[in-house]
């Protein structure tokens, strides 16, 4: 069992996954944004353009106010799966030990200047190096 759910967090949390899960949230977030946008703005809009309806003020502020919240509502969801996502990033790197790379360059004995590490002779003082002499 205890397999079982290693696996699975192996899938869940993997890039891809996380990824397509968060474009998903965040496609029917906009859904609702392009929702309100048409609904409250554009059809009113156009209501009153071929002359159909007939708005008041107050129905304009009303409108204005949804689109508004449905605005909100998209900005506030996208900031909690960036917090989301960007968690579940910290806790995967906790585990991970940080490679370090081999080193290229030493410093020269004679003149403390930096060199590549495979060098036998000095670029800077020209000094022969003592730890490659053959």
């Amino acid at each position: 069992m205890k397999k079982f759910f290693e696996e699975f967090k192996q899938f869940a949390l993997r890039g891809n996954m996380l990824d397509m899960a968060v474009a998903m949230m965040i496609g029917a977030a906009f859904t609702a944004l392009v929702k309100s946008l048409s609904d409250n703005l554009i059809t009113p809009i156009l209501k009153i353009v071929t002359g159909s309806e007939v708005y008041t003020k107050a129905d304009f502020l009303s409108f204005g106010a949804e689109f508004v919240s449905a605005f909100c509502n998209f900005l506030l969801m996208a900031l909690i799966l960036f917090l989301i996502v960007k968690g579940i990033n910290k806790l995967m790197s906790i585990g991970k030990k940080k490679e370090e790379a081999a080193p290229t360059k030493k410093k020269c004995p004679y003149c403390l200047s930096e060199i590549p590490i495979e060098a036998t002779r000095c670029a800077f003082c020209t000094s022969v190096l003592e730890e490659n002499k053959k």
